[in-house]
C-alpha cells in the first residue's frame, strides 16, 4: 500500500471542485460525471488511500445509475485471478459486498473499507464486476522472464503486448517508475519494471474493450488512467473515443501534464506517513500505480 500511495500521491493536487489544469478543461464543479453514461469507457483515477476519492466516485456512479446507466464495472483492486470467486461469491450472497471482498482474499495494501460501497453499488445493480490487474507475482516474473514466459504466448497477443512502445512513452513511464520507488530502484531495474506497468494496463485495457458495448467503468489509480502512458495507450482506436480520463489528484502535488487526463478533480490531502521513509526501509518490489 505504501509503494502504490506514493505514485498516486506525488501526481495529486487541491479542493473537491473542478479547477483549470494543463491537462483538463475548465468546468463546472463535477462536470467530469458527464462522462458516465452510454458506451462511454469512464477511467476514473484515485490514491487508493484517500477515501473522499472513493466517495466522490460512488456520489457520480450512483447518479447515473440511478438514470439507467448501466456499465460494467473493472477494478484494479482485484487479480484476474479472482474472478472466479467473485463470481462464486455473487452466486452465494448476491448482493454482499463484504462476502465476495473476504472471497477473493482481500489482499492486504487495498483501503477495503473504501472500496466496499463501490463494490455494493455494482452488487445492488447486478453490474458486470471484473477483476482486472496483474497480480503481484505474475508481474513479478514479467519483470524477470519477460511476457510470453509469465502471459504465455496466447494472452501476450490479445493483449497487443508485442508492440513497442515508443521512446517518449517508455521513457515517461521508466520516470513514474522511479519516482513510485522514490528514486531508491537501480536505473538498470528501470525498463523491466516498466514492463510489468505494461503488462498491467494492457490487460486492463483488454477488460474495457471486451465488456464496453454497453459503457465500461475502470477503477484504478491515477498512473493507470493517465492517457499519456496508462490503460488509454492500449485501448484500441475504435474505442479510443470513446475513453474519457478523470484523475483525482491531492492538494500540493504537481500540475499534471497537458493531456494526461480529460478532467482533472481536485481534493484535500489524505493523512498519512511520509511514504519514502518507509519504503527506504523496506525491499524493493513492483510498484503498483
Amino acid at each position: 500500500m505504501r509503494r502504490r500511495t506514493l505514485l498516486q500521491a506525488t501526481l495529486g493536487a487541491a479542493a473537491t471542485v473542478m479547477l483549470p489544469a494543463c491537462s483538463a478543461p475548465v468546468a463546472p464543479a463535477e462536470a467530469w460525471a458527464d462522462a458516465l453514461g452510454g458506451d462511454r469507457l469512464a477511467l476514473l483515477g484515485e490514491v487508493h488511500d484517500n477515501a473522499e476519492h472513493h466517495r466522490l466516485r460512488e456520489r457520480a456512479l450512483r447518479r447515473a445509475l440511478a438514470g439507467g446507466w448501466r456499465p460494467a464495472i473493472v477494478m484494479e483492486q482485484f487479480d484476474l485471478e479472482h474472478q472466479d470467486a467473485i463470481d462464486r461469491a455473487r452466486r452465494e450472497r448476491p448482493r454482499d459486498a463484504r462476502h465476495l471482498i473476504a472471497a477473493t482474499g482481500a489482499a492486504r495494501g487495498w483501503a477495503w473499507d473504501s472500496y466496499a460501497p463501490l463494490v455494493a453499488l455494482a452488487l445492488e445493480h447486478d453490474l458486470p464486476l471484473l477483476a482486472g490487474n496483474v497480480s503481484r507475482a505474475t508481474a513479478s516474473r514479467v519483470i524477470r522472464d519477460g511476457y510470453d514466459a509469465a502471459l504465455g504466448a496466447e494472452r501476450t497477443a490479445a493483449w497487443n503486448l508485442q508492440r513497442t512502445p515508443d521512446a517518449a512513452w517508455q521513457a515517461a513511464q521508466e520516470r513514474e517508475i522511479d519516482l513510485g520507488h522514490c528514486g531508491a530502484l537501480p536505473q538498470p531495474m528501470w525498463a523491466a519494471m516498466a514492463r510489468a506497468q505494461f503488462a498491467r494496463d494492457a490487460a486492463l485495457a483488454s477488460l474495457l474493450q471486451q465488456h464496453g458495448d454497453r459503457g465500461a467503468v475502470l477503477l484504478a489509480g491515477n498512473g493507470h488512467v493517465r492517457r499519456d502512458i496508462g490503460v488509454p495507450r492500449w485501448i484500441g482506436p475504435a474505442a479510443a473515443a470513446r475513453v474519457r480520463a478523470v484523475g483525482f489528484l491531492e492538494a500540493g502535488s504537481p500540475e499534471p501534464a497537458a493531456g494526461q487526463y480529460d478532467h482533472v478533480v481536485r481534493t484535500a490531502r489524505a493523512e498519512r506517513p511520509d511514504p519514502c521513509e518507509a519504503f527506504k526501509r523496506s525491499r524493493v518490489a513492483p510498484a503498483m500505480t
